[in-house]
């Protein structure tokens, strides 16, 4: 087995305003475009957007729930200060901060904010995991 993480769909209920959010506010290239779904190029992963009816169905499950959805995608940059400006960055194009940056246990610095979804997405540095492109 070769254990990766190619690909992250996040299953979103307003394809347009979860586009714009990743397209436009921060950024990511946008790899492809047909109807209701979006492919964004990360390094080492891609980030797909795909209705959260149909993605549910893909998986036979009910699209219905609620609470913490069981995960939440890391984007490890390289110093403090970077986590201060990615997450002012999405704060700006109407991202919620909803864990302020500050010093972990662990000896990073992470912050968290939700995009338009509620999706939870964490930005870190932490000496200990150095970043590979």
């Amino acid at each position: 087995m070769d254990p990766r993480i190619s690909v992250v769909t996040l299953g979103v209920r307003d394809s347009e305003t979860s586009t714009s959010f990743y397209r436009d506010g921060l950024g990511p290239p946008q790899l492809d475009f047909e109807g209701n779904d979006a492919f964004f190029t990360t390094p080492g992963t891609w980030l797909a957007l795909y209705p959260r009816e149909a993605l549910a169905e893909d998986a036979t499950v009910p699209a219905e729930g609620s609470g913490f959805p069981g995960f939440t995608p890391a984007h490890d940059v390289d110093s403090k200060g970077e986590v201060d400006r990615v997450l002012a960055e999405a704060e700006a194009v109407g991202a919620e901060v909803v864990e302020p940056a500050a010093d972990a246990f662990c000896g990073g610095y992470p912050g968290c904010f939700t995009d338009p979804e509620g999706f939870i997405r964490e930005v870190a540095w932490n000496p200990d995991f150095p970043i590979e492109d």
